[in-house]
């Protein structure tokens, strides 16, 4: 057995006081000097007090007395007297966690009030029972316990209770001095509630602000949810303040980060409220028509033109917002016209030489470096600074992790209204989903919600409906076994075979197995097997 080291945890720490072992052991540093002693009398402590995880390197005293060094631990007998005595009921059953003690061949001995309370199972259900047995009986699914006696070494994995309930169990072997396993001490939490407090708290710390029940703002934005986070909140502070001016704002980020709606924002706060807000895509047009749709133009201007002419975008949102997207697309001479708009307020129609004047104000947008194509000679100079009084970075969706559950939840309600349907997600979705990097940000997170809305056949959706790109995605940084390392391995190969190849025929082939193989294992692996009947 290794020596002890401060960061390991007391929990960890009970195995090295088993029958046969001194009750002061010594602590090394990771560079193997050593710190100092821990006791048993510490260890003790510690556990009545319920600080199973605390790092032991609180408890370590620099020296000890000779008595305490040359006094052993009990005998097994006494060992095991303290775990039927009431003392060691009093103590374990003053603990938060659960606690599931077994003897060392995985007969249950003790379950304590918070293990009852967290599982719904009762002592008498399970005492005196092989973990074996309760597996069989489908009481529990795997058995922590039964793999540390396995193994001879701390096992920590996710158990599903037969109620359905999810809890992470951590089994640590206390070892006789001949190294055989006397007991299996296992802490338990349970998952499922973990998860919805640490939602709670993120949406605790979110502001969200409902624009329709102010009437003094538009209610056709599409701003009936604003979720602003930690990462965000200065953000629309800053938005709030510029919004009283007319300054000019540019907004720079990936696409999908919701820059488009922060723009609508600065709008709705706004003296312009109550006046238009109009949208054009620099990049959706091609470059040619751009002119024709910003500027307007007179008829017969150009082959295809209405006889009649048409008032361009600029002059439609006069005295309102005009909310130009992906700038960095505009074509350089039309870069021209736009910086007379900015500059004086005035433009004219294609194939006209009548000036305009026009009240608007100008907020831009895109996801490209406009300093880099200024330098490169793609994007005017003077008209990037005449934009860009206000920049705002807007952080990408994987930066706010705290917004993605209000997220889900505010296109959850969107699209179930939509649809006429009443669809939820569980807990363990939304800490799946919370891990995902969403590269395609926002738009990807509404487009994903509204795909399992339609697609899904039962009204809570799981992991298992994700998409096989999105389940490669794992909350838990490390595997708890060989067995679970195995499974990742599996479902990630699987899911970056299917996402290249899109079938599951291409994707078996790719990985020199049947068809029939891959979807047994993907529904082995709770992962979701798309329609292929057109194969």
């Amino acid at each position: 057995m290794h020596p002890l080291h401060p960061s390991m945890t007391v929990e960890e720490a009970v195995a090295y006081f088993s029958p046969g072992r001194a009750e002061v052991q010594e602590v090394y540093s990771e560079a193997n000097e050593f710190i100092g002693y821990l006791t048993i009398e510490s260890i003790s402590l510690a556990m009545q007090r319920g600080e199973l995880t605390r790092p032991i390197r609180e408890f370590v005293v620099p020296e000890v007395s000779l008595h305490d060094q040359e006094h052993h631990a009990s005998s097994q007998s006494q060992l095991h007297a303290f775990f039927q005595s009431p003392i060691c009921r009093i103590i374990f059953n003053s603990l938060y966690d659960g606690v599931y003690i077994t003897d060392g061949m995985g007969i249950t001995l003790f379950i304590n009030q918070a293990y009852q309370r967290i599982t719904g199972i009762s002592e008498d259900e399970v005492k005196g029972v092989h973990m074996d047995l309760l597996i069989k009986q489908g009481i529990i699914s795997v058995s922590a316990s039964l793999e540390t006696i396995r193994t001879k070494r701390p096992v920590t994995l996710i158990q599903t209770i037969r109620n359905g309930r999810k809890i992470i169990v951590s089994a640590t072997p206390v070892l006789s001095s001949s190294k055989e396993i006397l007991y299996v001490i296992s802490s338990v939490r349970d998952i499922t509630e973990l998860i919805r407090l640490k939602h709670e708290l993120d949406s605790q710390k979110l502001w969200r602000q409902t624009l329709q029940k102010d009437a003094q703002f538009p209610n056709d934005l599409g701003l009936e949810n604003v979720v602003i986070g930690p990462a965000t909140h200065s953000l629309f502070q800053l938005a709030e303040k510029v919004a009283k001016t007319d300054a000019k704002v540019l907004l720079q980020g990936e696409t999908g980060v919701g820059k488009s709606m922060i723009a609508k924002f600065i709008h709705s706060r706004s003296a312009r409220s109550g006046e238009i807000f109009m949208e054009l895509n620099c990049a959706a047009i091609p470059g040619h028509l751009v002119e024709a749709e910003l500027f307007g133009y007179e008829p017969g201007s150009f082959t295809g033109a209405l006889k009649s002419g048409k008032v361009g975008i600029l002059e439609s949102a006069h005295r309102g917002t005009l909310f130009l997207d992906e700038i960095g697309d505009l074509p350089l001479e039309l870069q021209v016209k736009l910086l007379k708009v900015v500059e004086e307020n005035q433009f004219m129609r294609v194939g006209s030489t009548e000036i305009r004047h026009v009240d608007v104000r100008i907020i831009t947008a895109t996801h490209r470096d406009l300093a880099t194509l200024v330098r490169e000679g793609l994007f005017r100079e003077d008209l990037y600074y005449r934009l860009n009084i206000v920049t705002f970075d807007v952080p990408p969706l994987r930066q706010r992790k705290e917004e993605i559950v209000p997220l889900l939840e505010t296109y959850l309600g969107k699209f179930n209204e939509k649809y006429k349907e009443n669809k939820t997600m569980t807990l363990e979705c939304y800490e799946w989903l919370t891990n995902y990097q969403w590269p395609g940000n926002i738009r990807e997170l509404a487009n994903l919600v509204e795909r399992l809305i339609v697609t899904t056949y039962h009204d809570s959706i799981d992991v298992g409906d994700l998409p096989s790109f999105i389940q490669q995605v794992f909350p838990l940084s490390e595997p708890a076994s060989l067995k679970e390392a195995v499974a990742r391995l599996e479902r990630s190969m699987i899911a970056k075979a299917i996402h290249s190849h899109g079938t599951t025929r291409a994707a078996a082939e790719a990985l020199g197995i049947s068809q029939s193989a891959i979807v047994q294992k993907m529904k082995k692996l709770q992962m979701r097997v798309e329609n292929e009947s057109n194969e």
